[in-house]
């Protein structure tokens, strides 16, 4: 059934459309890559599974209400495989980034070969050692999160350390999610600063430990949006506890980045270079 868009942008400068016959994944990653390098606002609308005549002539509709609603061109990225379905699209009147026809096109010429043209190949891998992997790489990383456990700690690519709130976890899950890696993460507490060494479970596997900090007054505020009030949250226990746990990693040679004004992107990036991790999925 043909939805035609509500109103105006309410606020974004322009509409962009990532069009697909599987799940966009490809097609909004990309564009988001290229729309980052642009100090604009955008509306973003997903069109996953467009895998019919029927459908991709729906989608050209949304594209052309958009255009006519807004008074301007909507942007669209687009990895349709099958050429009926990217003509039709390609129609529409919007600014087209086509994936395919830019990337396989010119390989296919270069590699003296068609490419299959296969629709949801870069995400159809169910049965792929690489996929097992990553599922296996996620369950490690969630048993072996915030300290839960000391098992098979020898089975773990890295262990991330650094005090509550640094960005261990979604760092940790990152990690296994994009590239297979199994990573346990522990935090570092003011028990751990008392003693003055590192949690007795992890010493035996220092090799694969990697540090998280972040500035005090970010974590302040970070731990305020937890549990307002506390001293948990307080600025004088966090430079406390940031303090300490950047000591203890001096003292003990393990690696360590600020997160504070990193993505996690760029922090898993670091660690796998860092600790010369090889990426395993895609």
């Amino acid at each position: 059934m043909h939805i035609p868009l509500q109103g105006a942008t309410n606020g974004f400068d322009r509409t962009v459309f990532f069009v697909s016959d599987g799940t966009g994944i490809t097609a909004e990653t990309f564009g988001h890559s290229v729309l980052t390098q642009f100090d604009l606002r955008f509306r973003q609308i997903r069109l996953p599974f467009i895998d019919s005549v029927d459908k991709a002539h729906e989608a050209a509709r949304r594209i052309n209400d958009s255009h006519q609603v807004e008074g301007k061109r909507p942007i669209v990225f687009s990895t349709l495989v099958q050429a009926e379905l990217s003509d039709i699209i390609r129609r529409a009147s919007g600014m087209h980034m086509d994936l395919i026809q830019t990337f396989v096109d010119p390989l296919e010429q270069e590699l003296g070969i068609k490419s299959t043209h296969t629709v949801g190949r870069s995400h159809n891998i169910a049965d792929s050692t690489d996929y097992k992997n990553r599922i296996e790489a996620i369950n490690f990383s969630l048993a072996h999160d915030d300290g839960q456990s000391h098992k098979n700690l020898a089975l773990a690519d890295v262990i991330l350390v650094g005090v509550s709130r640094s960005g261990k976890t979604p760092t940790s899950l990152y990690l296994a999610m994009q590239y297979g890696i199994k990573a346990a993460n522990y935090p570092l507490i003011p028990d751990d600063f008392e003693r003055g060494q590192l949690p007795s479970g992890l010493v035996p596997f220092r090799g694969k430990m990697f540090g998280l900090s972040i500035l005090p007054d970010r974590l302040s505020e970070v731990r305020n949006e937890r549990r307002p009030g506390s001293k948990y949250a307080s600025l004088e226990n966090c430079r406390y506890e940031v303090n300490e746990a950047e000591r203890m990693m001096q003292r003990e040679g393990i690696r360590w980045v600020s997160t504070t004004v990193k993505s996690i992107e760029e922090i898993a990036t670091m660690i796998l270079q860092e600790l010369r991790l090889d990426k395993r999925a895609y």
